[in-house]
């Protein structure tokens, strides 16, 4: 159920990478502790050990050069690439985990935490809205990490907004209808959904 793994195995998915998947929950035993330090997924095994978190993972895939790259070449570009990916998830994904707890779990927030967590929503769609080009992807013409980025925490962030909130956050973004329908149409983003499913 996780986004950020959904993230890398779509990423996978797009690369072409021969994969095995291992399901395993989140949790803090000693033996997956030393693959994923925080006990988080997702985390993946390399030849030369294991890597956890999913910025690093990309990082990593786009290093060993498998598939076509999901980062631009020009440096400055694939810095921009990166902000955005820290935006939605510091600003976006990461506030809007807070109601969590409301949205999924029954555990009812207060009005003091739903105001925080919105306000700290409508900064963060500001400055991802100020970064975003939807040429017709969020960094430019061509589909980045960003995208991937995008359909699944900033499109699950929208989810937690309109039910803890009440507020449809898909009206702060420009476009981002069109671009979630547009993600929704590859293959990789498909066979993730339908396995969560």
């Amino acid at each position: 159920m996780s986004n950020y793994y959904n993230m890398v195995k779509t990423v996978m998915l797009e690369k072409g990478i021969d994969f095995e998947e291992v399901l395993v929950n989140p949790n803090q035993e000693s033996d997956y502790l030393a693959k994923s330090p925080m006990g988080k997924v997702p985390c993946i095994e390399t030849e030369q050990g294991f890597l956890s978190e999913t910025i690093v993972i990309f990082n990593y895939l786009e290093a060993v050069g498998s598939g076509p790259n999901l980062y631009p070449s020009d440096a400055f570009q694939r810095a921009k690439v990166e902000e955005l990916i820290h935006h939605m998830e510091k600003d976006i994904e990461l506030p809007a985990r807070r109601l969590y707890g409301e949205v999924f779990f029954g555990r009812p927030a207060s009005d003091e935490l739903k105001a925080e967590v919105k306000a700290k929503l409508e900064q963060g769609f500001s400055a991802v809205s100020r970064l975003t080009k939807y040429e017709p992807y969020v960094a430019g013409s061509d589909i980045t990490y960003a995208d991937f980025f995008f359909r699944f925490a900033v499109n699950l962030a929208t989810i937690v907004a309109k039910k803890a909130l009440d507020w449809d956050a898909f009206n702060e973004l420009p476009n981002v209808r069109e671009l979630l329908d547009l993600m929704d149409e590859r293959a990789s983003v498909q066979r993730a959904l339908a396995d969560q499913a």
